[in-house]
């Protein structure tokens, strides 16, 4: 292999204030002026290939079933091919580690939703593993400033939108995403979907800013949190005020506004949280046996017998 271009041996080559011949960028190495270059470009025309992304845009309803405390693929498949837009793979509030989210999304990387990821924090790492095992939504919790919203726009996303690295991943195997039209590397800014909570006083005072970030899909007013930081319950007029105030930034910036599901029906809401593995077995056992639900045999004596 030949480097034409490389510095001579043992010679400092000038690189730093001097470009080679036919460089676009000229002059002093200045990162904020630097042009950057074609080579990530999507194609011309290309088109969006994550369902949410494509529902999101339309301003279709879009859910999200929660996957909380399981690290079972085959449980984990079941939500995915339960009928959701995505699954919201719960990283804040859960103990299992990124592996088992891993082997999770690769053991159904097509099913009917798409892996979704509420990470801890808006933090390089947790960010980058996400996206690098497959990710398609990004949601981000306790958004408290528009540097914080930010943070979390430049981890998903790659340059120039961002600054995520390119490390790999099991998002560039060809049986994720890396035969998607385009390729993975070129499409996926266009098409993450990045959902960023707005759950305390300080979020809501800048959630007009966060919710202009470019970059960011949606807003998220949440129901809990903005009940824990504020110390009002929902219905009462200050909470009210704040999930308003969330509303109001939402449609300002023209971007999606998601809740709880169940704020299906209020006005402007168009993507929720959905409840968990547990409570959709639940509801389904529920649904499945009617009144014959919980009829379960009475004895006198032993563990189940009724406690006096």
């Amino acid at each position: 292999m030949k480097f034409p271009l490389a510095a001579p041996a043992g010679k400092d080559s000038g690189a730093i204030t001097i470009a080679p011949p036919g460089a676009v960028n000229q002059g002093m190495l200045d990162p904020a002026k630097w042009k950057y270059g074609p080579a990530y470009d999507a194609p011309a025309n290309s088109k969006i290939w994550n369902p949410v992304m494509i529902k999101m845009m339309k301003g279709e309803k879009v859910t999200g079933g929660t996957v909380f405390s399981t690290d079972s693929p085959q449980t984990y498949c079941a939500m995915a091919n339960a009928g959701y837009d995505f699954i919201w793979t719960e990283m804040q509030h859960d103990a299992r580690d990124w592996d088992a989210v891993g082997r999770m999304w690769k053991a159904c990387p097509h099913a009917k939703a798409v892996p979704g990821v509420r990470v801890a924090y808006t933090d390089e790492r947790e960010i980058q593993h996400a996206m690098d095992l497959g990710a398609l939504v990004i949601v981000i919790p306790t958004v408290r400033s528009v540097e914080e919203g930010k943070a979390a726009r430049d981890w998903t996303m790659f340059p120039p939108a961002g600054k995520r690295s390119q490390g790999g991943g099991q998002a560039f195997d060809p049986d994720m995403w890396g035969s998607v039209p385009g390729g993975y590397r070129n499409t996926i800014n266009d098409n993450v979907v990045l959902i960023e909570m707005i759950e305390t006083l300080d979020g809501a005072a800048a959630a007009r800013e966060i919710a202009g970030i470019p970059g960011v899909t949606a807003v998220f007013a949440a129901s809990g949190d903005l009940g824990n930081f504020s110390g009002y319950k929902q219905g009462t007029p200050d909470y009210e005020r704040l999930i308003n105030i969330v509303h109001d930034a939402a449609l300002g910036a023209g971007k999606r506004l998601c809740g709880p599901f169940a704020w299906r029906d209020r006005p402007d809401f168009t993507c929720f949280q959905n409840g968990s593995e547990t409570a959709a077995i639940a509801r389904g056992v529920a649904a499945e046996l009617g009144t014959l639900k919980d009829t379960q045999g009475k004895p006198e004596v032993g563990p189940y017998a009724e406690k006096k």
